[in-house]
């Protein structure tokens, strides 16, 4: 039984906390989707007349969207921790 060894999408930053831009096909797919999803959203959900709620909504549908961007790093990525350089 030998290690297997999973593909990366979206390797570790070189300084700094979290991952960089993505080396595979699958990670820029990812990548598109979320801002296409973002800027969908804010024609939406910010279309209508400006409330509080309308912000609101908004801002709880970037969070989500950015929870599960950060998911999928997280799985699909290096393991992130603090890094100087090389």
């Amino acid at each position: 039984m030998g290690i297997e060894q999973r593909e990366i999408w979206f390797p570790a930053k070189r300084y700094g906390w979290g991952w960089g831009l993505p080396v595979a096909w699958q990670g820029w797919l990812v990548l598109a989707g979320y801002f296409l999803l973002a800027t969908g959203g804010a024609g939406i959900l910010l279309s209508r007349p400006q409330t509080a709620t309308s912000a609101m909504a908004f801002m709880g549908y970037i969070l989500l969207l950015t929870l599960a961007l950060v998911v999928v790093c997280r799985a699909k990525g290096e393991k992130p921790k603090w890094r100087w350089g090389k």
